[in-house]
């Protein structure tokens, strides 16, 4: 471990002692009828400090979504503490994530909603809450290619967490994600993907300099009432955000 992972480890379990106490005082004490907005505004400040850490910039353009649903690709973990950091919002992220020491407890007090995509019949309880989420006029996020990448490429789209967004009308806004590291080859060292174990993969981006990402938001104009084609659509407007920048 170098000396600057082992320093912002210790930054990292200070700003995680913050986080709790301000989770204490602005989110336990709020209804129920307004925790998820609480949770998702707890986790934006939350976000925001803990991106310092890793010496984060970004570069932002496009209208910032506030309600409705949210589809990206997929990178890292840092993509939830990335775009929340920008909008507050809550996140469709896999079972797994929820089982990780601390983290899985961080995600939780943030509103994080598990999905276990081997079992069908869980789909089903993940849409009603990602339904309820988006009465409640929070900005829920979703990465429908399901797992994480390189970013070479936007694997496809997942139709299964689209419902929601259909039956109710809500509004639609397409991201794309892109990281650059400094000192380091981003495509192994930010994006999570393949055979990376989450511990090491940490501890060698803390050693890191600094990470700047990329986000691009873009309005959505669904033109079709189809889950399969309306996912096919998505991922081609991703694409497109992606393509912008090259």
């Amino acid at each position: 471990m170098t000396f600057r992972a082992a320093g912002r480890l210790c930054w990292f379990a200070f700003e995680v002692a913050v986080i709790v106490a301000n989770y204490c005082v602005t989110v336990l004490p709020v209804s129920k009828s307004g925790k998820r907005a609480a949770r998702a505004a707890w986790l934006h400040r939350a976000s925001r400090r803990h991106l310092r850490i890793f010496g984060y910039s970004a570069e932002v353009s496009g209208p910032l979504p506030k309600t409705g649903l949210l589809v990206s690709n997929h990178l890292s973990y840092l993509d939830i503490l990335a775009i929340s950091s920008t909008t507050p919002a809550v996140f469709v992220s896999k079972a797994d994530v929820k089982r990780w020491p601390l983290f899985g407890r961080l995600a939780t007090m943030g509103g994080t909603v598990f999905i276990e995509r081997e079992r069908r019949t869980h789909v089903g309880d993940v849409n009603r809450e990602i339904e309820s989420a988006l009465a409640d006029g929070v900005l829920v996020v979703v990465f429908p290619e399901g797992t994480s990448s390189d970013g070479q490429t936007i694997l496809p789209f997942r139709s299964s967490l689209l419902e929601p967004a259909l039956a109710g009308g809500h509004h639609i806004a397409t991201a794309w994600l892109h990281y650059e590291l400094t000192g380091g080859d981003a495509k192994q060292e930010v994006c999570y993907w393949g055979d990376h174990t989450f511990f090491p993969h940490l501890i060698n981006l803390l050693g890191k300099k600094s990470v700047h990402a990329t986000l691009r938001f873009q309005k959505f104009q669904r033109t079709t009432d189809d889950r399969k084609e309306l996912a096919t659509q998505l991922r081609e407007a991703v694409l497109e955000l992606k393509n912008k920048a090259a």
